[in-house]
C-alpha cells in the first residue's frame, strides 16, 4: 500500500497563510523576474488563469478582478516544504518527496485503519502548516496518483466524483463497481505517466478513460508506446511496477536558467549572468557528489517581441570532469564569446551541466604535462560552507578572462569592494 500527500497551491496557500489579508482573494505568485505565474489560488483558478501564464497577458485581471501578485520567496517555501514532509513522515514506515508539495509513503503493514490514519494526518498538517492537502491510498503508485487526484477534485469540483472521496480516497478500500466508475471518469490524460503527446496518440485510437487504457494489452502497448506505459498499464490493474526509492537518483543534468528583468544587449552583463549561473550549478552539482564533463551556455531572446530574433548555444568541452567553479565559470564565459552578436535584445540565458559522472569513481590519465587545473576541492568546499553558513552569494567567483572582461570585473570590484571576495584571498580548509 501507497499514500500519496499532495498540498494544494501550495505557493499561494503559503503567502495567504503568513498574510491572511489575502484569503479569498484571487493570488497569483510569479516566477524570477515576475515573468509568469507558478502558482494560483483557487479564486485566481477561477478566473481562467492557466498554470505558466505570462503575466503581461494577466495583468489587466488587476483592475477588473482585484488579482494580487506576489513574486516567489522561495526561501520561505522550502522552509515550509521541510516542515510538511516531516509530518507526511509519521503517516508510513519509508517516505520518497516527489516535488516540493508532494510526497510518496509506504505503508504495508500499518495495523488500523488507514483511512483514518490519513484523515488525521491531513488535520495536523492543516492544524499546524495551514496547508489543505488532498491524500490519496492505493496498492500501486500510479493508482495512489490518481486517488490523489480523485480527492482533490471531489473537494473542488463538486460533482466529478462521490463527495466521500473528498480529502482523502482509499482506493482500495473501494468496490470493484466503484473502482471501475472512477476509472471511467477519468480523463485518460489525468493519469499518472500519459504525457499529452501519447494522451492524444491515445484518445485518437478511442482510449479516453483510464479504464479504457487499463484494459489494453500490455504486450501491445510496449510495442506501440514504451515500457513506461506498459508497466503504467500494470499498475492500474493493481499490479505494483514500481517501488519507492529511498534515496532520489542522481540528476543526469543539472541546468540552472533564468530571464532577465530587463533585455539584456551588452557582453558584460550577460557575462555576469552566465557566471553566477554557472556558480549555482556547480554548487548543485557538488552536493550530488559529481563531475561535470560538458557544459552547455545558451542565451535567446523574448519570442513575444518583434525581430530581430536570437537563440544560440554551444556545448564546452571540459580537459577534464571537473566541478570546480573557477573552471566552470571560464568554460561558461567562453561558450558566450563564441556565440555572443550585439543588435539582439536577449531576454533569458542560462547554464546546463552534462555529462555528470560520481566524483568518487572517475578515469585518471597519465601526468603528461600541466593541465593548468590544480587541485581546489578545499576550496571549493570552503565556499561552500561559508555560502551555506552566511548565506548564498557570500563568496563568489569575479570576472575572469583578459582585456575588457578584466576591466569591467576591476571596475566592478572598486565600485562594490564589500562584496567582493578573491579566490586566492580565502584561507583554504584542510581536512
Amino acid at each position: 500500500m501507497f499514500a500519496l500527500f499532495d498540498a494544494s497551491n501550495f505557493y499561494a496557500a503559503v503567502e495567504q497563510n503568513f498574510r491572511p489579508s489575502l484569503k479569498g482573494r484571487p493570488l497569483v505568485v510569479l516566477s524570477n523576474n515576475d515573468s509568469c505565474a507558478i502558482a494560483r489560488s483557487e479564486e485566481a483558478k477561477a478566473l481562467g488563469i492557466k498554470m505558466g501564464a505570462p503575466w503581461f497577458k494577466i495583468s489587466h485581471l488587476c483592475e477588473s478582478h482585484g488579482l494580487l501578485a506576489l513574486s516567489a520567496n522561495f526561501t520561505l517555501y522550502g522552509d515550509m516544504s521541510s516542515r510538511l514532509m516531516s509530518l507526511i513522515a509519521g503517516f508510513g514506515h519509508s517516505t520518497y518527496v516527489y516535488s516540493i508539495d508532494e510526497a510518496f509513503a509506504g505503508c504495508d503493514g500499518i495495523p488500523g485503519d488507514l483511512t483514518e490514519r490519513a484523515f488525521k494526518v491531513r488535520a495536523r498538517i492543516a492544524q499546524w502548516l495551514g496547508l489543505e492537502c488532498g491524500v490519496g491510498l492505493a496498492q500501486t503508485l500510479t493508482l495512489a496518483k490518481l486517488a490523489n487526484h480523485v480527492s482533490k477534485d471531489a473537494l473542488r469540483k463538486p460533482g466529478s466524483y462521490p463527495a466521500h472521496l473528498a480529502q482523502v480516497c482509499n482506493f482500495a478500500a473501494l468496490s470493484a463497481d466503484e473502482q471501475r466508475a472512477i476509472m471511467q471518469a477519468t480523463a485518460v490524460g489525468d493519469v499518472w505517466g500519459v504525457g499529452r503527446k501519447i494522451g492524444a496518440q491515445l484518445a485518437e485510437g478511442g482510449v479516453l478513460t483510464a479504464w479504457d487504457l487499463s484494459r489494453l494489452d500490455p504486450a501491445t502497448v510496449r510495442r506501440r508506446w514504451s515500457l513506461v506505459l506498459e508497466r503504467t498499464v500494470h499498475e492500474l490493474r493493481g499490479l505494483s511496477c514500481m517501488s519507492l526509492e529511498d534515496v532520489p537518483t542522481d540528476k543526469k543534468q543539472i541546468a540552472v536558467t533564468r530571464s532577465f528583468g530587463r533585455p539584456v544587449s551588452e557582453l558584460e552583463p550577460l557575462l555576469e549572468a552566465v557566471s553566477e549561473f554557472a556558480s549555482r550549478a556547480a554548487e548543485k552539482l557538488r552536493k550530488q557528489g559529481s563531475f561535470a564533463g560538458q557544459l552547455y551556455v545558451f542565451a535567446h531572446s523574448s519570442p513575444f517581441r518583434p525581430p530581430p530574433q536570437f537563440s544560440r548555444g554551444v556545448v564546452v568541452p571540459l580537459l577534464r570532469p571537473t566541478a570546480d567553479t573557477s573552471i566552470l565559470v571560464q568554460a561558461a564565459r567562453a561558450g558566450v564569446h563564441r556565440f555572443y552578436e550585439r543588435g539582439y535584445q536577449l531576454q533569458k540565458a542560462g547554464v546546463i551541466l552534462l555529462d555528470l559522472a560520481s566524483s568518487s569513481v572517475h578515469q585518471a590519465e597519465l601526468d603528461l604535462g600541466d593541465s593548468g587545473q590544480d587541485d581546489q576541492s578545499h576550496l571549493m568546499t570552503t565556499i561552500d560552507r561559508i555560502n551555506s553558513r552566511y548565506g548564498r552569494g557570500t563568496v563568489f567567483v569575479g570576472g575572469t578572462g583578459m582585456g575588457a572582461e578584466r576591466e569591467w570585473a576591476a571596475k566592478q570590484m572598486r565600485l562594490t569592494p564589500q562584496y567582493t571576495t578573491r579566490l586566492k584571498d580565502i584561507p583554504v580548509a584542510r581536512a
